[in-house]
């Protein structure tokens, strides 16, 4: 089974980041960028450390906005209507108990505090954290932390997900673990993913294409369609297909390392 894009979720034209510094030459991040994603799609974009693929999405999310070029959020006007966002960190309020801060996005929207905690109740099942609603932070494995934000995330209700390198910080197996639970989520929720990572196995395994980056100023210099069937287990890392996409990914990357 393969999933089933939709429409147009996302897209970018042209996008260009260029910092203006006083004290030394203007920084350019990003030049011309384009790049789609289309609903219930799972695109992972990969590149060097400093490409600006994080530059990218907080553009995306509405937190900066492009020196030239168009972001086009599923037709929308307001970016944050179209993107919930996961940052690297989870973020999580050290003072808030882990269901108060699984709702803390929906509260600033204006939903009413207690149909959010009786929603993120019903939800915590679904995430692993079921008996840790009450819970502080600190208590929680790093696992856990992360699958707290990413259901924060998911309470935002938008079609398209925006996750910078949301497993970065955790050990081999537990990153495994978490890629395979993610998968199930997004099976079930339909969702637009947009997938930050340096990771070039996870970025295969998850998506039905892979967007390669240059070096700063950060382009999109390969799209990879990854082209395996779904669903899929750990032993689809041996398929030919995934072995072939995977070598494609380095190569690309490789050369990056080398003209740098």
């Amino acid at each position: 089974m393969t999933s089933a894009v939709g429409q147009m979720a996302l897209q970018l034209r042209g996008v260009s980041r260029v910092y203006q510094q006083a004290s030394s030459p203007e920084l350019e991040v990003l030049r011309d960028v384009d790049l789609d994603v289309r609903s219930a799609e799972f695109v992972a974009l990969i590149g060097p450390s400093g490409c600006g693929k994080s530059t990218l999405l907080g553009l995306i999310a509405g937190l900066d906005a492009p020196t030239r070029g168009e972001i086009d959020v599923g037709h929308m006007d307001d970016l944050n209507a179209g993107v919930a966002y996961m940052p690297q960190r989870d973020l999580l309020l050290p003072w808030r108990s882990l269901v108060d801060n699984v709702i803390l996005g929906a509260e600033l929207r204006g939903e009413n505090r207690h149909a959010a905690r009786r929603r993120a109740l019903r939800l915590l099942p679904e995430f692993g954290l079921e008996g840790f609603g009450d819970a502080l932070p600190r208590t929680l494995s790093g696992g856990m932390r992360q699958r707290a934000a990413l259901l924060r995330t998911i309470m935002l209700d938008r079609p398209t997900l925006l996750l910078d390198e949301p497993f970065g910080a955790l050990d081999a197996l537990t990153r495994a673990a978490m890629q395979e639970w993610l998968l199930g989520i997004w099976r079930r929720r339909s969702a637009a993913v947009l997938l930050v990572t340096h990771d070039v196995e996870e970025a295969v395994w998850l998506s039905d294409r892979v967007y390669v980056m240059t070096s700063r100023p950060g382009s999109v210099k390969l799209e990879v369609n990854v082209g395996l069937p779904r669903p899929r287990g750990h032993e689809v890392r041996r398929d030919p297909g995934f072995v072939e996409a995977k070598h494609r990914i380095l190569d690309a990357l490789l050369a990056e390392d080398v003209q740098s």
